[in-house]
């Protein structure tokens, strides 16, 4: 094999030429367009990508500028640093297809949360952060602070009270290079998470204030100020999977031009969404771009592209395109 300097845009520019794999490509240099024209792109993270490991390349984008926001659920918010403390008490089911309701039982008792083909140690990874994010709710509480979901876990990953615990290389946790950058990050639907559960018990208990944790209401107000402040030279959405994760954020564009009545307010520059969900039924996930022109959400010009694929086949391979430009 010949070396060269773009191995991964090589490959796909000769072998991707047609359907699902020619998708990847034009959305991969509509995304590299939208870079060099200087807009700005925000990446949702839906599913278990954090799980996927997908940190490994993402924390890459996130270093050299390929994304300015994000927005995801709070299981990919959790889930990194869990990986990040606990990897090597991960265990890999291969045969998941398998397994009877006996075989799942007995992995919960195991302390063992199946996601796919990977579980996630409850014991090392949740209770490994719980402890140390606990007190850093405590004390914004004593203070009289409160903090977006975000912020609290960019308090305790830049405090260095989980380098203990630490079982990866750094370079390859998403959620310590957005830290590192004080990337904003639009979290809705956090209270669902492991961390969403573990704060709602603190609450029951009468040990923290509800208030004590920032809303998702405060969440769309920040990111509609984001928003409006760095839409200039507009900002693409790159969505990897559905839900809330992205059905979120993209609504902060017809709330600003209807609700506000700011009709200045420009369209999001570019789309892509990376998804399985079939397209029909009523849902979200699976509804073609086209459709969004319909809620005020993408311009008739919009660069719009879909890639009915496994994100997380497709993610890295664009990633990786785009880090060889």
């Amino acid at each position: 094999m010949t070396t060269n300097q773009k191995p991964i845009t090589d490959f796909i520019e000769k072998y991707f030429l047609h359907f699902n794999a020619a998708a990847l490509v034009d959305a991969a240099k509509g995304y590299e367009a939208q870079l060099n024209k200087g807009s700005k792109m925000l990446v949702s993270l839906a599913g278990a990508m954090s799980t996927a490991e997908i940190g490994k390349i993402f924390a890459e984008m996130i270093r050299k500028d390929k994304v300015q926001i994000i927005s995801c659920t709070g299981a990919n918010l959790e889930e990194d640093v869990m990986n990040l403390v606990a990897h090597s008490h991960y265990k890999r089911v291969p045969n998941y297809r398998d397994l009877t309701p006996q075989d799942e039982w007995d992995l919960l008792e195991k302390g063992l949360n199946r996601v796919t083909d990977t579980c996630i140690p409850e014991e090392e990874a949740f209770r490994r952060i719980q402890e140390h994010i606990v007190k850093i709710w405590k004390d914004a509480e004593a203070n009289g602070e409160r903090y977006l979901p975000h912020e609290y876990m960019y308090k305790l990953l830049l405090s260095g009270v989980l380098e203990q615990y630490y079982e990866i290389d750094i370079k390859d946790s998403w959620m310590y290079a957005a830290a590192e950058k004080n990337l904003p990050i639009i979290c809705p639907g956090w209270e669902d998470s492991t961390m969403g559960n573990i704060f709602a018990s603190y609450v029951m208990k009468g040990e923290l204030k509800a208030t004590t944790m920032k809303s998702g209401i405060e969440y769309m107000t920040f990111l509609a100020d984001w928003y409006t402040e760095n839409s200039k030279n507009g900002i693409g959405f790159f969505q990897i999977g559905g839900g809330i994760a992205g059905d979120f954020p993209i609504c902060v564009v017809p709330m600003l031009y209807q609700d506000m009545e700011r009709t200045d307010t420009p369209f999001w520059s570019y789309f892509c969404q990376i998804s399985d969900s079939t397209t029909s039924y009523g849902s979200y996930s699976g509804a073609v771009p086209n459709e969004k022109i319909t809620w005020g959400k993408l311009d008739m010009d919009t660069p719009k592209f879909i890639i009915e694929s496994d994100a997380t086949i497709v993610a890295p391979l664009i990633f990786a395109y785009l880090l060889e430009m």
